[in-house]
Protein backbone atom coordinates (compact mmCIF):
# COMPACT_ATOMS: atom_id res chain seq x y z
CA UNK A 1 0.00 0.00 0.00
CA UNK A 2 3.10 2.53 -0.59
CA UNK A 3 4.32 1.77 2.82
CA UNK A 4 0.95 2.84 4.10
CA UNK A 5 -0.70 -0.77 5.36
CA UNK A 6 -1.53 -1.55 9.05
CA UNK A 7 -1.17 -4.27 11.62
CA UNK A 8 -3.25 -5.02 14.28
CA UNK A 9 -1.96 -7.06 16.75
CA UNK A 10 -4.62 -8.76 19.58
CA UNK A 11 -3.70 -9.61 23.11
CA UNK A 12 -4.60 -11.67 25.75
CA UNK A 13 -4.68 -9.33 28.15
CA UNK A 14 -3.57 -5.05 29.24
CA UNK A 15 -0.76 -7.07 30.92
CA UNK A 16 0.11 -9.31 27.77
CA UNK A 17 -0.22 -5.73 25.86
CA UNK A 18 2.29 -4.41 28.16
CA UNK A 19 4.54 -7.02 27.31
CA UNK A 20 4.17 -7.08 23.70
CA UNK A 21 5.23 -3.27 23.85
CA UNK A 22 8.59 -3.90 25.84
CA UNK A 23 8.89 -7.17 23.63
CA UNK A 24 8.44 -5.15 20.68
CA UNK A 25 10.92 -2.08 21.43
CA UNK A 26 13.42 -4.45 22.62
CA UNK A 27 13.54 -6.43 19.28
CA UNK A 28 13.28 -3.50 16.98
CA UNK A 29 16.17 -1.82 18.65
CA UNK A 30 18.43 -4.89 18.88
CA UNK A 31 17.64 -5.35 15.15
CA UNK A 32 18.31 -1.46 14.12
CA UNK A 33 14.69 -1.70 12.28
CA UNK A 34 14.02 2.08 11.37
CA UNK A 35 10.64 1.02 9.53
CA UNK A 36 8.43 -0.84 12.42
CA UNK A 37 6.79 1.95 15.02
CA UNK A 38 4.49 0.11 17.45
CA UNK A 39 1.90 1.55 19.44
CA UNK A 40 0.07 0.02 22.39
CA UNK A 41 -3.77 0.73 23.60
CA UNK A 42 -5.55 -0.53 26.96
CA UNK A 43 -7.70 1.80 29.70
CA UNK A 44 -6.11 2.44 32.55
CA UNK A 45 -2.79 1.29 34.61
CA UNK A 46 -1.48 -1.99 34.74
CA UNK A 47 0.79 -3.50 37.64
CA UNK A 48 3.15 -5.96 36.16
CA UNK A 49 2.66 -8.90 39.18
CA UNK A 50 6.17 -9.97 38.54
CA UNK A 51 8.05 -6.51 39.14
CA UNK A 52 5.32 -4.28 40.54
CA UNK A 53 6.43 -1.60 37.82
CA UNK A 54 2.81 0.42 36.81
CA UNK A 55 2.31 1.32 32.89
CA UNK A 56 -0.52 3.83 31.59
CA UNK A 57 -1.07 3.59 27.77
CA UNK A 58 -0.11 7.61 27.40
CA UNK A 59 3.59 6.52 29.33
CA UNK A 60 4.01 3.51 26.70
CA UNK A 61 3.62 5.67 23.73
CA UNK A 62 6.02 8.14 22.98
CA UNK A 63 5.67 10.50 20.01
CA UNK A 64 8.82 9.45 17.77
CA UNK A 65 8.16 13.46 16.16
CA UNK A 66 7.57 15.69 18.87
CA UNK A 67 9.14 13.35 21.58
CA UNK A 68 6.31 14.27 23.70
CA UNK A 69 3.54 11.12 25.77
CA UNK A 70 0.80 10.55 23.27
CA UNK A 71 -2.73 11.15 25.20
CA UNK A 72 -5.34 8.48 24.52
CA UNK A 73 -7.60 10.59 22.21
CA UNK A 74 -4.89 11.47 19.77
CA UNK A 75 -4.10 8.00 19.34
CA UNK A 76 -6.10 6.99 15.99
CA UNK A 77 -4.67 10.08 14.78
CA UNK A 78 -1.08 9.07 15.18
CA UNK A 79 -2.02 5.59 14.41
CA UNK A 80 -3.36 6.77 10.66
CA UNK A 81 -0.06 8.87 10.18
CA UNK A 82 2.76 7.38 7.95
CA UNK A 83 4.86 7.30 11.43
CA UNK A 84 3.02 3.99 12.81
CA UNK A 85 2.56 0.80 11.11
CA UNK A 86 1.99 -1.53 13.89
CA UNK A 87 -1.26 -1.51 17.32
CA UNK A 88 -1.05 -3.73 19.89
CA UNK A 89 -4.21 -3.61 21.36
CA UNK A 90 -5.77 -5.07 24.53
CA UNK A 91 -9.86 -4.67 24.18
CA UNK A 92 -9.50 -1.22 22.17
CA UNK A 93 -10.22 -0.48 19.08
CA UNK A 94 -12.10 -4.23 18.07
CA UNK A 95 -15.31 -2.91 17.55
CA UNK A 96 -16.23 0.28 15.62
CA UNK A 97 -12.33 1.23 14.91
CA UNK A 98 -12.41 2.69 11.11
CA UNK A 99 -8.82 2.58 10.47
CA UNK A 100 -9.08 1.23 6.30
CA UNK A 101 -5.29 0.64 5.94
CA UNK A 102 -5.50 -2.38 8.29
CA UNK A 103 -3.98 -4.77 6.32
CA UNK A 104 -2.75 -7.75 8.65
CA UNK A 105 -4.40 -9.01 12.17
CA UNK A 106 -2.22 -11.05 14.42
CA UNK A 107 -4.64 -12.93 16.94
CA UNK A 108 -3.39 -14.00 20.54
CA UNK A 109 -6.60 -13.82 22.08
CA UNK A 110 -9.41 -16.01 22.49
CA UNK A 111 -12.44 -14.93 20.03
CA UNK A 112 -15.94 -16.23 20.27
CA UNK A 113 -19.27 -15.49 18.71
CA UNK A 114 -19.84 -11.68 17.58
CA UNK A 115 -17.11 -10.86 19.41
CA UNK A 116 -14.83 -12.57 16.43
CA UNK A 117 -16.96 -11.15 13.73
CA UNK A 118 -16.10 -7.33 15.37
CA UNK A 119 -12.60 -7.76 15.52
CA UNK A 120 -11.77 -9.65 12.64
CA UNK A 121 -14.56 -7.03 10.61
CA UNK A 122 -11.92 -4.59 11.18
CA UNK A 123 -9.70 -5.70 8.59
CA UNK A 124 -13.02 -5.44 6.12
CA UNK A 125 -12.51 -1.48 5.22
CA UNK A 126 -11.15 -0.43 1.51
CA UNK A 127 -8.06 1.36 0.88
CA UNK A 128 -5.85 2.16 -2.26
CA UNK A 129 -3.59 -0.79 -3.19
CA UNK A 130 -5.06 -2.79 -0.08
CA UNK A 131 -4.67 -6.52 -1.05
CA UNK A 132 -6.44 -9.63 0.79
CA UNK A 133 -6.52 -9.27 4.71
CA UNK A 134 -3.56 -11.06 6.06
CA UNK A 135 -4.85 -12.82 9.63
CA UNK A 136 -2.02 -15.05 11.65
CA UNK A 137 -4.29 -16.12 14.61
CA UNK A 138 -2.41 -18.18 17.54
CA UNK A 139 -5.57 -19.20 19.92
CA UNK A 140 -8.75 -20.54 17.91
CA UNK A 141 -9.70 -23.16 16.12
CA UNK A 142 -11.39 -22.90 12.20
CA UNK A 143 -14.82 -24.36 13.64
CA UNK A 144 -14.76 -22.15 16.08
CA UNK A 145 -14.44 -19.26 14.05
CA UNK A 146 -16.42 -20.75 11.62
CA UNK A 147 -19.62 -21.07 13.92
CA UNK A 148 -19.02 -17.40 15.02
CA UNK A 149 -19.74 -16.23 11.71
CA UNK A 150 -22.58 -18.40 10.94
CA UNK A 151 -25.30 -16.51 11.79
CA UNK A 152 -24.57 -13.49 9.58
CA UNK A 153 -23.97 -15.70 6.25
CA UNK A 154 -25.69 -17.79 4.43
CA UNK A 155 -23.04 -20.30 3.90
CA UNK A 156 -19.80 -19.74 5.51
CA UNK A 157 -16.68 -21.81 4.66
CA UNK A 158 -13.23 -22.58 6.14
CA UNK A 159 -10.93 -23.58 3.90
CA UNK A 160 -8.39 -26.96 4.44
CA UNK A 161 -5.14 -26.30 6.25
CA UNK A 162 -2.60 -24.59 3.94
CA UNK A 163 -0.04 -27.38 2.85
CA UNK A 164 3.44 -24.92 2.70
CA UNK A 165 5.30 -27.80 0.64
CA UNK A 166 2.37 -27.05 -2.42
CA UNK A 167 4.14 -24.18 -3.13
CA UNK A 168 7.22 -25.83 -4.35
CA UNK A 169 5.07 -28.21 -6.39
CA UNK A 170 3.22 -25.56 -7.94
CA UNK A 171 6.60 -23.93 -8.90
CA UNK A 172 7.41 -26.85 -10.56
CA UNK A 173 4.50 -27.40 -12.41
CA UNK A 174 4.92 -23.99 -14.18
CA UNK A 175 8.14 -24.04 -14.61
CA UNK A 176 7.38 -27.39 -16.44
CA UNK A 177 4.73 -25.42 -19.09
CA UNK A 178 7.72 -23.39 -20.94
CA UNK A 179 5.41 -20.01 -20.83
CA UNK A 180 8.03 -18.38 -19.55
CA UNK A 181 11.93 -19.23 -19.21
CA UNK A 182 13.76 -18.39 -15.73
CA UNK A 183 15.97 -15.97 -17.62
CA UNK A 184 13.30 -13.43 -18.54
CA UNK A 185 11.90 -14.44 -14.54
CA UNK A 186 15.72 -13.09 -13.33
CA UNK A 187 15.82 -10.08 -15.64
CA UNK A 188 12.22 -8.66 -14.73
CA UNK A 189 13.65 -9.54 -10.79
CA UNK A 190 16.62 -7.53 -11.82
CA UNK A 191 15.39 -4.78 -13.31
CA UNK A 192 12.59 -3.89 -10.69
CA UNK A 193 15.17 -4.34 -7.95
CA UNK A 194 17.83 -2.36 -9.70
CA UNK A 195 16.74 1.16 -7.74
CA UNK A 196 15.25 2.68 -10.87
CA UNK A 197 12.09 4.90 -11.15
CA UNK A 198 9.68 2.11 -12.05
CA UNK A 199 7.17 4.63 -13.84
CA UNK A 200 10.62 5.73 -15.99
CA UNK A 201 9.62 4.90 -19.73
CA UNK A 202 12.85 3.03 -19.95
CA UNK A 203 12.34 1.09 -16.88
CA UNK A 204 9.32 0.23 -17.93
CA UNK A 205 9.94 -0.52 -21.37
CA UNK A 206 12.92 -3.32 -19.93
CA UNK A 207 10.07 -4.87 -17.49
CA UNK A 208 7.70 -5.59 -20.52
CA UNK A 209 10.47 -7.09 -22.34
CA UNK A 210 10.70 -9.58 -19.96
CA UNK A 211 7.17 -10.17 -19.84
CA UNK A 212 5.43 -9.74 -23.90
CA UNK A 213 7.65 -13.19 -24.11
CA UNK A 214 5.41 -14.89 -21.75
CA UNK A 215 2.62 -13.10 -23.22
CA UNK A 216 2.76 -14.65 -26.22
CA UNK A 217 3.76 -18.04 -25.45
CA UNK A 218 0.21 -17.81 -23.62
CA UNK A 219 -1.67 -16.77 -26.34
CA UNK A 220 -0.20 -19.32 -29.00
CA UNK A 221 -0.63 -22.15 -25.97
CA UNK A 222 -3.90 -24.69 -26.06
CA UNK A 223 -6.69 -22.98 -24.30
CA UNK A 224 -6.42 -25.73 -21.74
CA UNK A 225 -2.90 -25.43 -21.16
CA UNK A 226 -3.25 -21.25 -20.96
CA UNK A 227 -6.32 -21.69 -18.74
CA UNK A 228 -4.90 -24.31 -16.68
CA UNK A 229 -1.37 -21.79 -16.18
CA UNK A 230 -3.27 -18.74 -15.17
CA UNK A 231 -4.97 -20.87 -12.43
CA UNK A 232 -1.93 -22.24 -11.38
CA UNK A 233 0.24 -19.08 -11.50
CA UNK A 234 -2.58 -17.19 -9.81
CA UNK A 235 -3.05 -19.88 -7.22
CA UNK A 236 1.08 -19.57 -6.85
CA UNK A 237 1.24 -15.40 -6.46
CA UNK A 238 -1.30 -15.89 -3.37
CA UNK A 239 -0.04 -18.80 -1.70
CA UNK A 240 3.40 -17.00 -1.35
CA UNK A 241 2.11 -13.48 -0.61
CA UNK A 242 0.66 -15.80 2.42
CA UNK A 243 3.09 -18.16 3.52
CA UNK A 244 6.08 -15.52 3.36
CA UNK A 245 4.35 -13.88 6.37
CA UNK A 246 5.14 -17.13 8.25
CA UNK A 247 7.98 -18.70 6.71
CA UNK A 248 11.32 -17.32 5.91
CA UNK A 249 12.30 -18.77 2.67
CA UNK A 250 15.80 -19.09 1.88
CA UNK A 251 14.79 -19.94 -1.92
CA UNK A 252 14.97 -16.21 -3.84
CA UNK A 253 13.49 -17.55 -6.99
CA UNK A 254 10.09 -17.89 -5.36
CA UNK A 255 10.06 -14.65 -4.41
CA UNK A 256 11.23 -13.89 -7.98
CA UNK A 257 8.20 -15.29 -9.30
CA UNK A 258 5.44 -14.41 -7.62
CA UNK A 259 7.02 -10.75 -8.04
CA UNK A 260 7.48 -11.56 -11.84
CA UNK A 261 3.39 -13.23 -11.91
CA UNK A 262 1.94 -10.89 -10.27
CA UNK A 263 2.76 -8.34 -12.94
CA UNK A 264 2.39 -11.00 -15.68
CA UNK A 265 -1.60 -12.05 -14.66
CA UNK A 266 -3.14 -8.76 -15.64
CA UNK A 267 -2.26 -9.87 -19.22
CA UNK A 268 -3.48 -13.41 -19.05
CA UNK A 269 -6.81 -12.97 -19.86
CA UNK A 270 -9.40 -14.54 -22.32
CA UNK A 271 -12.46 -12.92 -23.52
CA UNK A 272 -14.75 -14.98 -21.09
CA UNK A 273 -12.13 -14.52 -18.25
CA UNK A 274 -14.27 -14.30 -14.69
CA UNK A 275 -10.74 -12.08 -13.47
CA UNK A 276 -11.29 -9.15 -12.33
CA UNK A 277 -9.16 -6.63 -14.18
CA UNK A 278 -6.71 -4.55 -12.47
CA UNK A 279 -5.57 -1.16 -13.90
CA UNK A 280 -3.30 -0.21 -11.26
CA UNK A 281 -0.24 -0.96 -12.36
CA UNK A 282 -1.42 0.48 -15.96
CA UNK A 283 -3.16 4.16 -15.19
CA UNK A 284 -2.70 7.00 -13.62
CA UNK A 285 -4.68 8.66 -11.81
CA UNK A 286 -3.83 12.65 -11.76
CA UNK A 287 -6.59 14.54 -10.60
CA UNK A 288 -10.39 14.13 -11.02
CA UNK A 289 -13.69 15.94 -11.07
CA UNK A 290 -17.09 15.09 -10.54
CA UNK A 291 -19.50 17.53 -10.84
CA UNK A 292 -23.58 17.49 -11.04
CA UNK A 293 -24.69 19.96 -14.56
CA UNK A 294 -28.29 18.57 -13.66
CA UNK A 295 -30.35 16.48 -11.95
CA UNK A 296 -34.62 16.08 -12.84
CA UNK A 297 -37.35 15.15 -15.35
CA UNK A 298 -38.36 18.13 -18.40
CA UNK A 299 -41.59 18.14 -18.81
CA UNK A 300 -43.61 17.82 -22.19
CA UNK A 301 -46.51 18.54 -23.08
CA UNK A 302 -48.31 18.25 -19.95
CA UNK A 303 -48.27 14.82 -19.35
CA UNK A 304 -45.34 13.43 -21.22
CA UNK A 305 -41.97 13.28 -19.80
CA UNK A 306 -38.74 12.53 -20.47
CA UNK A 307 -36.79 11.09 -17.19
CA UNK A 308 -33.21 11.94 -16.38
CA UNK A 309 -31.02 8.25 -16.87
CA UNK A 310 -31.17 7.52 -12.91
CA UNK A 311 -34.76 6.18 -13.88
CA UNK A 312 -33.32 4.46 -17.15
CA UNK A 313 -31.12 2.39 -14.79
CA UNK A 314 -27.70 4.36 -14.69
CA UNK A 315 -28.22 5.41 -11.20
CA UNK A 316 -30.31 5.49 -8.41
CA UNK A 317 -32.87 8.57 -7.89
CA UNK A 318 -32.72 9.92 -4.46
CA UNK A 319 -36.37 10.77 -3.31
CA UNK A 320 -36.60 13.79 -1.65
CA UNK A 321 -39.02 12.48 1.56
CA UNK A 322 -38.80 8.70 1.82
CA UNK A 323 -40.41 6.71 4.89
CA UNK A 324 -38.34 3.78 6.23
CA UNK A 325 -41.44 1.74 5.34
CA UNK A 326 -40.30 2.18 1.61
CA UNK A 327 -37.19 -0.08 2.40
CA UNK A 328 -39.33 -2.99 3.39
CA UNK A 329 -41.31 -2.36 0.21
CA UNK A 330 -38.13 -2.09 -1.63
CA UNK A 331 -36.49 -5.43 0.05
CA UNK A 332 -39.73 -7.61 -0.06
CA UNK A 333 -40.59 -6.59 -4.10
CA UNK A 334 -37.54 -5.87 -5.86
CA UNK A 335 -35.10 -8.91 -3.06
CA UNK A 336 -37.41 -11.49 -2.59
CA UNK A 337 -37.73 -11.02 1.17
CA UNK A 338 -40.36 -11.50 3.55
CA UNK A 339 -40.30 -8.59 6.44
CA UNK A 340 -42.78 -6.95 8.53
CA UNK A 341 -43.58 -4.49 10.82
CA UNK A 342 -40.60 -5.93 13.23
CA UNK A 343 -37.66 -5.22 10.49
CA UNK A 344 -38.94 -1.56 10.06
CA UNK A 345 -38.38 -0.81 13.41
CA UNK A 346 -35.00 -2.13 13.10
CA UNK A 347 -34.45 0.46 10.63
CA UNK A 348 -35.93 2.67 12.84
CA UNK A 349 -33.42 1.95 15.53
CA UNK A 350 -30.53 2.62 12.78
CA UNK A 351 -31.81 5.81 11.69
CA UNK A 352 -32.28 6.60 15.65
CA UNK A 353 -28.49 5.77 16.36
CA UNK A 354 -27.34 7.43 13.60
CA UNK A 355 -29.37 11.21 14.36
CA UNK A 356 -28.15 10.79 17.94
CA UNK A 357 -24.72 10.53 16.80
CA UNK A 358 -22.53 14.03 17.18
CA UNK A 359 -20.59 12.92 14.05
CA UNK A 360 -23.62 12.25 12.09
CA UNK A 361 -25.28 15.71 13.02
CA UNK A 362 -22.03 17.53 12.24
CA UNK A 363 -21.73 16.64 8.46
CA UNK A 364 -25.86 16.90 8.17
CA UNK A 365 -25.81 20.36 9.47
CA UNK A 366 -22.62 21.83 8.12
CA UNK A 367 -23.35 20.37 4.47
CA UNK A 368 -25.73 19.64 1.17
CA UNK A 369 -27.31 16.15 1.50
CA UNK A 370 -25.55 15.16 -1.30
CA UNK A 371 -22.61 15.64 -0.04
CA UNK A 372 -23.76 14.53 3.20
CA UNK A 373 -24.45 10.96 1.52
CA UNK A 374 -21.12 10.91 0.41
CA UNK A 375 -19.68 11.29 3.96
CA UNK A 376 -21.47 8.48 5.74
CA UNK A 377 -21.65 5.56 3.91
CA UNK A 378 -18.68 3.65 6.02
CA UNK A 379 -20.39 5.12 9.35
CA UNK A 380 -23.86 3.31 8.11
CA UNK A 381 -21.67 -0.23 8.11
CA UNK A 382 -20.17 0.69 11.23
CA UNK A 383 -23.71 1.12 13.01
CA UNK A 384 -24.61 -2.20 11.47
CA UNK A 385 -21.58 -3.93 12.66
CA UNK A 386 -22.47 -3.11 16.00
CA UNK A 387 -26.73 -4.18 15.52
CA UNK A 388 -25.56 -7.67 14.04
CA UNK A 389 -27.53 -9.26 17.29
CA UNK A 390 -30.68 -7.28 16.78
CA UNK A 391 -31.31 -8.19 13.15
CA UNK A 392 -28.50 -10.83 11.47
CA UNK A 393 -30.37 -11.04 8.46
CA UNK A 394 -30.87 -7.64 7.49
CA UNK A 395 -27.39 -7.03 8.44
CA UNK A 396 -25.98 -9.86 6.22
CA UNK A 397 -28.15 -9.09 3.28
CA UNK A 398 -27.27 -4.96 3.19
CA UNK A 399 -23.18 -5.50 3.89
CA UNK A 400 -23.13 -8.19 1.16
CA UNK A 401 -25.67 -8.03 -1.48
CA UNK A 402 -24.47 -4.63 -3.46
CA UNK A 403 -27.51 -4.27 -5.71
CA UNK A 404 -29.51 -4.40 -2.24
CA UNK A 405 -27.27 -1.79 -0.30
CA UNK A 406 -27.67 0.41 -3.15
CA UNK A 407 -31.34 0.64 -2.87
CA UNK A 408 -31.80 0.68 0.74
CA UNK A 409 -28.91 2.70 1.87
CA UNK A 410 -30.56 6.76 -0.09
CA UNK A 411 -33.33 6.08 2.10
CA UNK A 412 -31.56 5.66 5.22
CA UNK A 413 -29.10 8.35 4.25
CA UNK A 414 -32.23 10.73 3.47
CA UNK A 415 -34.30 9.54 6.81
CA UNK A 416 -30.91 10.53 8.93
CA UNK A 417 -30.63 13.88 7.00
CA UNK A 418 -34.15 14.87 7.41
CA UNK A 419 -34.38 13.89 11.19
CA UNK A 420 -31.87 16.05 12.36
CA UNK A 421 -32.54 19.06 10.03
CA UNK A 422 -36.17 18.57 12.28
CA UNK A 423 -34.52 17.86 15.20
CA UNK A 424 -31.25 20.12 15.82
CA UNK A 425 -32.24 19.95 19.62
CA UNK A 426 -31.89 16.78 20.15
CA UNK A 427 -29.62 15.35 22.94
CA UNK A 428 -26.73 13.25 22.20
CA UNK A 429 -26.31 9.60 23.45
Amino acid sequence: MNDQAKAMVVTDSRLHAVRYKMAFDKYIQEKGYTDVAPLVAFSGTVTDPDTGAEFTEPGMNTDIVTKRRIRETELPERFDSPDYNVLLAADKYQTGFDQPKLQAMYVDKRLDGVQAVQTLSRLNRTAAGKQDPFVLDFRNDPEDISAAFAPYYDRTEIEKITDPYRLDQLKAELDDTGIYHQDEVDAFAQTYFSGLNLSHKRTHSKLQSSLQPAVQRYRAADEAVADEFRDKLNAFCKLYAFLSQIIPYGDSQLEQLSLYGKFLLPYLRTDCSTEPINIANHVDLESYRLQRKWYGTIAIDGEATVRSMAEAGSEYAVPQRAPLSEIIEILNEQHGMNLGEADRLFFQQIVAKATNDEQFRILATANEYDKFELAIGGMIDNIMVQMLNSNGTLVNKYMTDTDAKRDVFPVIARSIFDRIAESPQLNLV
